[in-house]
């Protein structure tokens, strides 16, 4: 054992000897200028990421600063720090004033961010006469100094991409004096300048004209369409059009009309504020997209509804049609139309008639509901959003070979058309969701950053419909334009014509309730299909901050409606409108007809019922309350109690609960948005007084830190306080 002991101890001795010499030979070799190869090349990786994010607080402007350590080859030199910068946040004179030095402060996007979302947080006036104002000061010592010729650079990059990009916002000022004290003030040594100021002298020159002649100007925009004739209209004329050839009109309307979209249109604080007095003529494009929706709507409905002397089996082949141009616009890939026809089929005028579906044929039925899931509400809309990214820029859609051997003569490329209310959900969440300023009062840009990320998207869809090509067909445009438009009432009334009310409706899939302006219901009702300015709503979340969103919301619309069916006790006049079947929530276009609900009149743009329970002895007992998305809690409350016959004045001693499944509760901050921060799982709330304690089980959920993120936990509410 002892010689054993002495062998190991003597191998080793020899095996640590010779691995020393062989490390002090390659050692030596590079001191003694030995250039022969090393058998081995050993290439270390480090994991450690040497980015370091920061910010910086500079004269009215807060920097995010990325600084990051850059290596290089083994024998090179150590390499030096990258820094870039980019603005977080700052006050309104700063952010305008950073479009001169954004591209050499490495912020390259800035320029292209602040011209799309700036509506947001001032004007084009204010923006020229701060520009304006710098111009008068240059920096630099004189026009050949390198300090002057980087200004001058950058004052024509700003104004050259602001001049192509928008050029509606020098054309729409009220007056030309801006322009005028703006053009002398151009670089005067390059020839982009020279062409600036011409530019910028024409539309002057249309300003002062428009100003001579504003009744000339006014009578050019003031031409309106006839309203159209029904005794001209033949609803079943729409037989006698081949699937293809519709789908390809009404591609070619939509097309038209989504190229002609100003994207900033869609911008949240925008668009949330169209039913604003004094703001009847903002986001004009995107109300001319949402006329369309509805008109087509009303032309299925008029369509399948107004002949009210067919049989079922001929009613049937009216959907068959429908069913059929659904399946071509799809082809198209315009998403527009084809979620038009769905919803209006969906609606409860058509949805009831249970002995139409019944002759329906099979295929085609099977067809219809395959369509239909691409807007199912299941995983937030998630098909939909992967149709729309997968087809997004593709040459054709992403049909089955049934399908493509059928649409394989077209051999131009198709742009996408999609639904637009996916970008005005996005846009309208995050406007709710994130401040405009930060405490210290700093427009918060990195909320224009996240807008713009939506914005682009539309951008990029717009650019793959410019060069598609269409054939009017006179015929059918001349019959599209024929269809009457039905109100609410009507189409009911003609739904219980065809079949009397009160059987039950065969479709499994439920109707579908869009709604997403309700100013005053009674007077919508006159004008619904034809002048209804918003039916939008979709649901497609951009980035993380929009998934947390819309997973709390069983509908995230612009404007959502969900709504208890059941009919009220005493209005018998409603009873007997509304199917006896359905009794859950559902969705439904506006132009397609839900059922009258004269409680609801002089109720916001973005509404939803809910039911109120008082933590008392006759708690059970639940009153309904109509919450809108200006409704902070203390007015939630005050209704409640007032509805419950106690004194509404009494608000700050009472909390409001929302109850969740599985035994949870929501507790809706004091002075938060009910609408926005209750969640789409239960429409039940509870009325408690403050100390109180929740009954055993219950698991308060807080969300102090935001109205919009019920759930968040306390792990991420660091994340949540340095987003917003």
């Amino acid at each position: 054992m002892k010689s054993n002991g002495e062998q190991e101890n003597t191998i080793g001795a020899f095996i640590l000897k010779i691995s020393r010499k062989l490390r002090d030979c390659y050692l030596s070799e590079p001191a003694q200028g030995k250039a022969e190869p090393s058998p081995m090349k050993t290439t270390w990786y480090c994991p450690l990421d040497l980015s370091t994010v920061v910010e910086e607080e500079e004269d009215g402007v807060i920097y995010t600063v990325v600084v990051k350590q850059q290596h290089g080859a083994p024998n090179s030199p150590m390499s030096g720090v990258s820094r870039s910068q980019c603005v977080k946040a700052g006050t309104e004179e700063k952010l305008v004033l950073h479009l001169l030095h954004s591209f050499s402060m490495g912020d390259s996007s800035f320029i292209t961010i602040f011209l799309s979302t700036y509506r947001s947080f001032t004007s084009t006036e204010r923006v020229l006469d701060i520009l304006t104002d710098r111009l008068e000061h240059p920096p630099g010592n004189n026009e050949k100094s390198q300090m002057r010729q980087s200004f001058n650079k950058a004052v024509c990059t700003v104004f050259s991409t602001w001049l192509s990009e928008y050029p509606e916002d020098f054309k729409s000022l009220k007056e030309p004096s801006r322009l005028l004290r703006l053009a002398p003030l151009l670089p005067q040594d390059s020839s982009s300048a020279a062409d600036l100021r011409a530019r910028l002298l024409r539309i002057a020159e249309e300003l002062s004209e428009k100003a001579l002649l504003p009744d000339a100007q006014r009578d050019h925009t003031s031409v309106s369409s006839l309203p159209p004739d029904p005794s001209k209209f033949e609803p079943t004329s729409i037989l006698g059009f081949p699937g293809a050839l519709i789908a390809e009109q009404l591609t070619k309307i939509e097309t038209e009309l989504f190229i002609r979209l100003v994207p900033y249109h869609c911008l949240g604080s925008l668009w949330s504020q169209r039913d604003k007095k004094g703001r009847e003529g903002v986001c004009w494009s995107v109300r001319a997209t949402v006329r369309q929706f509805n008109k087509l709507a009303n032309a299925v409905l008029a369509s399948c509804l107004c002949p009210t002397t067919l049989r079922s089996q001929q009613r049937a082949r009216l959907l068959e049609k429908w069913i059929s141009v659904a399946e071509e616009c799809r082809a198209r890939k315009n998403f527009s139309s084809l979620y038009a026809i769905i919803s209006a089929l969906q609606s409860n005028p058509i949805h009831r008639l249970r002995k139409t579906w019944q002759d329906t044929d099979r295929e085609a039925l099977r067809r219809y509901e395959e369509l239909s899931e691409i807007f199912s509400d299941k995983d937030n809309y998630s098909q939909s959003r992967e149709l729309l990214k997968e087809e997004g820029t593709s040459k054709f859609a992403n049909l089955d070979n049934r399908l493509n051997n059928r649409h394989l003569n077209r051999s131009n490329a198709q742009g996408t058309v999609p639904y637009l209310g996916i970008f005005l959900t996005d846009l309208t969440m995050l406007d709710t969701a994130v401040k405009d300023r930060l405490d210290n009062g700093y427009i918060n840009f990195d909320k224009r950053r996240r807008e713009f990320e939506v914005l682009a998207q539309i951008r990029l869809l717009q650019s793959s419909c410019k060069n598609c090509v269409f054939n009017a067909d006179e015929a059918f445009i001349q019959w599209y334009h024929s269809v009457p438009t039905l109100t609410e009432e009507e189409s009911y009334r003609l739904s219980n014509e065809i079949e009397a009310p009160g059987e039950p409706s065969p479709r499994g899939l439920a109707p579908t309730v869009i709604i997403t302006q309700c100013p005053d219901l009674s007077t919508s009702r006159t004008s619904l299909a034809g002048d209804s300015d918003s039916l939008f709503d979709f649901q497609s979340p951009v980035n993380n901050l929009l998934s947390k969103l819309t997973k709390h919301m069983r509908s995230p619309s612009v404007s959502c409606l969900d709504v208890d069916t059941s009919p009220p006790a005493n209005d018998s006049t409603s009873a007997t409108l509304t199917p006896t079947t359905p009794t859950k929530s559902h969705r439904r276009s506006a132009s397609c007809g839900n059922n009258p609900t004269s409680n609801t009149q002089g109720s916001g743009p973005d509404m939803r019922i809910i039911r109120i329970r008082m933590d008392l002895h006759d708690g059970n007992l639940y009153r309904s309350i109509l919450v809108t998305s200006n409704d902070k809690t203390p007015t939630v409350i005050s209704s409640a109690l007032e509805k419950h016959n106690q004194d509404p004045k009494q608000v700050s001693r009472y909390e409001l609960i929302q109850l969740l499944p599985e035994g949870k509760e929501l507790v809706i901050p004091a002075t938060g948005n009910v609408f926005y921060a209750m969640t789409s799982s239960s429409v039940d709330f509870l009325l408690r007084r403050k100390g109180g304690n929740a009954p055993l089980g219950l698991q308060p959920i807080s969300t102090e830190t935001s109205a919009t993120f019920p759930r968040i936990k306390a792990k991420g509410r660091r994340l949540v306080r340095t987003l917003f």
